[in-house]
């Protein structure tokens, strides 16, 4: 049997930190045109303070547009809109097309304070109001634990403290966990490490990576997390992006051009073709292109 794996397209991760904003008619384009060469699970927007992330301003009018994009099966895409408070939350579960809910569950006290500017304490109930309302809703949700495979923060860290963010995340009623290098710092061998030490912690979650890194370490990572049973996977076109607060500009999110090339030398089906993918990389390449740099007048002289 082939084996198979569920790949989640990141441009919302992608975009958020890009010096100039993206026109809302061209982050339609783009998202219409991953979904139309089969790209069936994105992260799509963010429902944020726009002071904050303000390339995220227009989620809403974003989603009104793509909420009637179907795949060739005429089956709606899995688009994931990610939340941090309550506010965003009820606007996430407003708009149209939104049918995952993402939230960052942080393990780092600082980067949570950082991120969100919360305890643990107060993350801990807003999960738990994002699990009722996202079920009640109809709509599915999924946690990505940040810092998973460390922090630069000097702060207590282990496979330990994951598991026990895994086991109340099951207890609380989630089903789908993504792991986060928010950082990039993790080698094969963490991410290997960690993977194979939490999977079987908890039975009925599906855990995926979300992994950052530079490029020369991209492969690498993909294919530690594979051979250890990981079948979900977050990758960004081109490698494009990361988390704005990390700190680092050279680590990016894993591209998804690695991810496939990197499962498909295990005949892992991941149900973009060769074809697709090529066209994919040239759209995404003409934004980087035009919005990932300071425009001139910007420039320090």
């Amino acid at each position: 049997m082939t084996d198979t794996v569920t790949i989640v397209e990141c441009p919302r991760d992608a975009w958020q930190g890009l010096p100039q904003n993206i026109p809302t008619e061209e982050k339609i384009k783009y998202l219409t045109r991953l979904v139309s060469l089969g790209f069936s699970h994105i992260d799509a927007v963010s429902f944020v303070s726009p002071k904050h992330v303000p390339q995220m301003a227009d989620s809403e009018a974003v989603m009104q547009h793509l909420s009637q994009v179907k795949l060739a099966s005429g089956e709606a895409p899995e688009i994931i809109g990610i939340v941090v408070n309550e506010q965003g939350l009820e606007r996430a579960l407003a708009a149209p097309g939104v049918t995952t809910i993402g939230y960052p569950y942080s393990i780092s006290a600082y980067f949570r304070r950082a991120n969100a500017n919360m305890s643990k304490l107060e993350s801990r109930n807003l999960v738990g109001t994002i699990q009722r309302q996202t079920k009640t809703a109809g709509r599915k949700l999924v946690v990505y634990i940040s810092m998973a495979f460390g922090n630069p923060y000097d702060e207590p860290w282990g496979e330990e403290i994951v598991e026990d963010a895994l086991v109340w995340l099951k207890d609380v009623g989630v089903r789908t966990v993504s792991l986060a290098d928010t950082v990039g710092t993790a080698s094969p061998e963490d991410v290997a490490h960690l993977y194979r030490a939490v999977k079987n912690c908890v039975a009925g979650l599906e855990i995926g990576v979300h992994l950052h890194s530079r490029p020369d370490g991209a492969a690498a990572k993909v294919l530690a997390a594979y051979e250890s049973g990981c079948r979900r996977f977050d990758g960004a076109l081109t490698g494009l992006g990361g988390c704005p607060f990390a700190g680092d500009q050279l680590v990016g999110n894993i591209p998804t051009e690695t991810v496939l090339a990197t499962l498909a030398a295990r005949g892992v089906s991941t149900g973009i073709d060769a074809k697709s993918l090529a066209i994919a990389c040239a759209i995404t390449g003409e934004l980087r292109e035009k919005y990932a740099h300071l425009p001139a007048a910007s420039k320090p002289s």
